[in-house]
């Protein structure tokens, strides 16, 4: 049996859209108003592992499609890279299909359509696994799809005689509509009072500049434009206003 390190190198991979949907279901967050960074921090300090580097990974409208959170996410993305993340996006499509609604009738509306985003983070795990690039994989999900992974990670460690780990962190309440994290990985239920410790300060909402009609000088000043929570999908739930198919 394969010794277990004395330190364990960390890699984080975080699915944007899965841990913001969680932490939506879990606490009422109304946006991806998480810092991804130092999630994996704090929790790679509390369970005495070295965290090598956190991947983050996210699907982003169009510009033409959702001006708003297309600059949302290109704002966030880059404030990450500045802090030392690896970051990874791509544009999601859009096409019509038959959506249910609650009064039975169905309608046609956009459906956004994420693809490739969990075959890269997939990918990326195994790659970085074969070439021994850490010990303990912290998956920021609950993606079932993920299970395969944690086989493949099993084989490469018998393969390569030695101890490996991949882990499943997601946000968790009485509110949340699953508590399972990925099948076969460990699970790491993020409560609020962590969650809450790792908010972004940074608020990377578009602004739009106003005149203040109070001000005699006419002075411009910034309002954060509103926009409802972010139209996107996980496994569990569909937006009313923009579905996601995944």
């Amino acid at each position: 049996m394969p010794t277990e390190p004395t330190t364990k190198r960390c890699i984080a991979f975080v699915d944007a859209q899965s841990l913001f949907h969680a932490a939506r279901q879990a606490y009422g967050s109304f946006y991806p108003d998480y810092d991804p960074v130092l999630l994996a921090q704090k929790l790679s300090e509390q369970l005495g592992w070295e965290l090598q580097q956190v991947r983050v990974y996210t699907s982003v409208p169009s510009a033409e499609e959702n001006e708003y959170w297309h600059r949302f996410w290109m704002n966030k993305l880059r404030a990450l890279e500045h802090q030392g993340a690896m970051t990874w996006w791509k544009s999601w499509k859009t096409r019509k299909r038959p959506v249910h609604q609650p009064d039975g009738r169905t309608t046609m509306l956009p459906v956004s359509i994420e693809k490739g985003v969990d075959l890269r983070i997939a990918l990326d795990i195994v790659q970085r696994a074969h070439s021994k690039s850490f010990d303990v994989a912290l998956v920021f999900s609950q993606d079932q799809d993920f299970a395969e992974v944690a086989d493949e990670i099993r084989a490469i460690a018998r393969e390569q005689d030695r101890w490996i780990k991949i882990a499943s962190a997601y946000p968790y309440s009485s509110a949340s509509r699953t508590f399972r994290g990925i099948d076969r990985t460990d699970w790491i239920q993020i409560e609020r009072e962590l969650y809450d410790q790792c908010l972004d300060p940074r608020d990377y909402r578009p602004r739009r500049r106003i005149v203040s009609a109070d001000s005699p000088e006419g002075k411009e000043t910034d309002e954060v434009e509103t926009e409802p929570s972010e139209h996107h999908h996980d496994e569990t739930h569909h937006d009313e206003k923009m579905p996601i198919e995944v």
